[in-house]
């Protein structure tokens, strides 16, 4: 099966973490690019058929992009499909955290990073996060979805404004102490100001091509790939020079304390 080695059955606390750079799940005109990652978010629920609440903040709420999580992880992989509308509906809190503690996996749309953050502190949905975190729920997502769980985030946010705009170092929720950088191996620009913001922070960045994941399970992390030629590196600033390593994809996990150090 996809996925790897030692990790069939999940359950209890188990703090679990997908973050997938980028990738297609199915929009009208694209190839589905990402299965091999979905079927894994799937099984670490250690459920066939478990609930995925999709949480399109970012995307200001698309409904037409819920249609498409709908036919991926619902009529593709088997799961019981929900949306969590943040901007066009108001839920209450106990309705929210209702829905999100009741879950089995949270998935996070692309879209716009600054504003979805933005939008989950005034809500205090980064708090019920918090907690989904805590009991094991499984955090996933794409882009904006997979930045979000990390303590900093590489953002293109300025540039739906301005396409002539620099990226932008966005604070996460901090589940994972490193900067996050997408789209590493698309958007060339990326790069360049990758080394130039990571002067600014104390702790490493992960760099990760778009089909490529980092998968987080406690204190133990692997990098997986839907296409074989996808992979992801750790770079950081150490006495004033700066490294970037190619992170080893395996079938099996890896003490996340190695990686998260210079």
């Amino acid at each position: 099966r996809d996925g790897g080695q030692g990790f069939e059955k999940r359950s209890g606390n188990m703090k679990k973490i997908v973050a997938i750079s980028g990738g297609e799940i199915g929009r009208p005109g694209h190839l589905i690019e990402t299965t091999k990652i979905d079927k894994e978010i799937i099984r670490l629920t250690g459920k066939k058929h478990p609930k995925l609440l999709f949480v399109p903040t970012a995307s200001e709420d698309d409904v037409s992009y819920y249609e498409v999580v709908k036919k991926h992880f619902g009529k593709r992989l088997g799961c019981e499909t929900d949306v969590l509308y943040l901007i066009k509906r108001k839920l209450s809190m106990g309705e929210i955290e209702a829905k999100v503690l009741g879950t089995d996996i949270i998935y996070v749309g692309g879209g716009n990073t600054q504003k979805m953050m933005k939008a989950w502190k005034r809500t205090g949905f980064d708090k019920i996060l918090k907690k989904a975190y805590e009991k094991g729920v499984v955090l996933s997502g794409v882009s904006a979805g997979a930045v979000c769980w990390f303590k900093w985030a590489n953002s293109d946010s300025r540039k739906s404004v301005d396409p002539t705009a620099d990226f932008i170092r966005i604070p996460g929720l901090g589940f994972v102490s490193a900067l996050y950088c997408p789209h590493y191996d698309v958007e060339n620009d990326r790069e360049p100001s990758l080394k130039e913001m990571m002067k600014k922070v104390s702790c490493v960045g992960i760099a990760v091509d778009n089909c490529c994941a980092i998968e987080i399970v406690d204190d133990k992390y692997r990098v997986f790939s839907s296409k074989s030629t996808e992979n992801a590196c750790k770079v950081y600033w150490k006495g004033g020079k700066y490294f970037k390593e190619k992170i080893e994809k395996r079938n099996n996990f890896q003490p996340l304390a190695d990686l998260l150090k210079k």
